[in-house]
């Protein structure tokens, strides 16, 4: 007797199809642990201003919820291009990752609501002409993000005192 390799694949399909029968809908007759939700999906969305005048920068942060599922938390990261100053007070919520990174979370989004607030006023080392600020989501709670372009954005602020927009 011959075995072909579409005898083999067809194999499995047909026993599926004799237990579904024999079992009916629903049952397996294969011990499987439940089956887990599918991640819910979230789109997350970062926008805001960024200003620096000498050694301190000013950073304006809105943080929403487009949906479609609500979110318990997410965490924004801010990155900055120098080191920030060791008397740099943070807001509740917040911490400092490193040198030159602050993680902040958001409290619950719900979908469509109002945009969670986020101010901070920091200062670095030094007083540099311009810093890049690097803004991205590092946690939603694990929800699926079909659109991440929304919550990365990356700014280069002069120090100026204009307010610069993401």
């Amino acid at each position: 007797m011959r075995v072909t390799w579409r005898a083999v694949l067809k194999a499995p399909a047909v026993a599926a199809v004799a237990a579904a029968v024999v079992l009916g809908p629903g049952l397996s007759a294969v011990a499987e642990p439940a089956p887990r939700g599918i991640a819910p999906e979230a789109d997350v969305a970062h926008h805001g201003r960024v200003s620096l005048r000498e050694e301190r920068i000013e950073v304006q942060l809105r943080t929403g919820n487009r949906g479609p599922s609500p979110l318990a938390d997410a965490t924004v990261r801010l990155r900055f291009s120098v080191p920030l100053a060791a008397w740099s007070r943070l807001p509740p919520g917040c911490l400092r990752s490193g040198g030159s990174t602050v993680l902040c979370g958001t409290g619950p989004l719900r979908v469509a609501a109002e945009a969670r607030r986020t101010a901070l006023g920091l200062g670095f080392k030094g007083r540099p002409a311009e810093i890049v600020v690097r803004v991205d989501t590092v946690w939603n709670g694990g929800a699926s993000d079909r659109n991440p372009q929304n919550d990365t954005h990356e700014v280069l602020v002069l120090s100026t005192g204009d307010a610069y927009a993401f």
